[in-house]
């Protein structure tokens, strides 16, 4: 097998758990090693660390699969598929929608698939996966005997491994929308038009903490995409509940959403900026008792922080001046490269600007079925925070 040596110091990271060398860490490479091949990994002095799969157009230009010498074949990626449906039988027996493999959490780095009842949607996101994805498609089927699946390969990051984007159905019946359950209401979902896989699943935990927070009460919920969080206010009691997001697609998936759960009479949605709605409303002085800010990512490198940070400050300081005593915030950030204690600093200059006085009720993050793994920071990027005004 070929060979990658790393730089005197380099194999900490990986010895600490994380699953990635970059370019700037290897030392010697075989010259024979194209993208895709798989490469035997050792220290400065050849001292065996791991296999894992090469890119040369990648500035990651290994991602480990295994600290074990062992054959990477057929039965190894079954094991690792076994092992993580396993997991999530354990961790959400009930479930019928849920992350199946989280990437690199369970140690498929580059590989993502959610199951969406019948119907699985896969995501092949780095090169090491590109060239076993005939495979991958084959165990799936074996394993997990779908009516479809959906490959949504159709984000930018695989540019960067220099891989197209691609996205269509790949095996049997994929109908646009198919019904799911989250929580004990009913969505209706896009897996082939919408976002990600077509549904979060990730917040499935911390919306049903909205529980707790809700009834009796006027909620606002601004990116609210098909309706997630709204419907869920709306389910536990809310008196009403206002839903915005600038997806056209988005608010009319939310309002057949909200029909299909009969909760349409005190559920309504608005296709709306967020940044220019919740400006409007702090002029007009409106006020509400629950405001839910759950955006996209505002930044995929680090090079964009700041211009996210903004975006996250101005958002929830027009959130918290829509909030009276007693009133509950839920914030959230899904940029992993905005780390937890920046995130609540920004919320607490926030409040301090809204001239509010908060108390943090709850941290939360991704669901378990989005498992973080100790060692590699990426695995968690959910910041969900629950706060009560004073």
């Amino acid at each position: 097998m070929k060979q990658v040596l790393l730089k005197a110091g380099k194999d900490r990271r990986l010895k600490a758990g994380h699953l990635w060398i970059y370019q700037g860490e290897i030392g010697t490479i075989d010259i024979e090693l194209k993208s895709g091949d798989l490469v035997e990994i050792g220290d400065q002095r050849g001292r065996f660390l791991g296999l894992g799969y090469y890119n040369q157009a990648s500035q990651i230009a290994i991602r480990l699969l295994t600290n074990e010498r062992e054959e990477i074949n057929r039965a190894f990626f079954k094991r690792r598929l076994e092992k993580a449906l396993a997991y999530r039988k354990r961790v959400k027996p009930s479930a019928i929608s849920y992350r199946l493999i989280y990437g690199e959490a369970d140690l498929l780095p580059g590989l993502v698939v959610d199951c969406f009842g019948d119907y699985l949607v896969v995501q092949i996101l780095t090169m090491g996966m590109e060239v076993n994805r005939e495979l991958i498609f084959e165990l799936l089927v074996e394993l997990f005997a779908p009516a479809g699946i959906v490959e949504r390969s159709d984000l930018a990051v695989r540019r960067l491994e220099g891989l197209e984007e691609r996205a269509g159905c790949v095996y049997g019946e994929c109908p646009e929308t198919v019904s799911i359950n989250d929580n004990g209401i009913d969505f209706q979902v896009n897996l082939l038009l919408g976002q990600k896989t077509g549904y979060f699943l990730d917040q499935s935990a911390n919306r049903a903490r909205l529980v707790d927070y809700v009834a009796g009460r006027r909620v606002l919920d601004c990116f609210c995409h098909v309706g997630s969080f709204a419907l869920h206010a709306a389910k536990y009691g809310a008196a009403s509940v206002l839903g915005v997001d600038i997806s056209k697609e988005a608010v009319e998936m939310a309002t057949n959403n909200a029909i299909l759960n009969q909760l349409a009479e005190r559920c309504r949605f608005e296709e709306a900026n967020a940044f220019d709605f919740l400006r409007e409303q702090v002029v007009r002085k409106e006020k509400y008792d629950v405001v839910i800010l759950d955006p996209p990512a505002f930044t995929k490198s680090k090079q964009a922080i700041e211009g996210a940070i903004r975006g996250y400050k101005e958002i929830n300081l027009r959130g918290l001046k829509l909030l009276s005593s007693g009133g509950i915030l839920v914030t959230c950030s899904c940029s992993h490269h905005l780390h937890r204690e920046v995130f609540e600093e920004i919320v607490s200059v926030a409040a301090s600007d809204a001239k509010k006085r908060v108390r943090l009720l709850e941290r939360r993050t991704q669901g378990l079925d989005h498992p973080i793994l100790m060692g590699m920071s990426e695995t968690e990027y959910l910041k969900c925070c629950i706060y009560e005004i004073l």
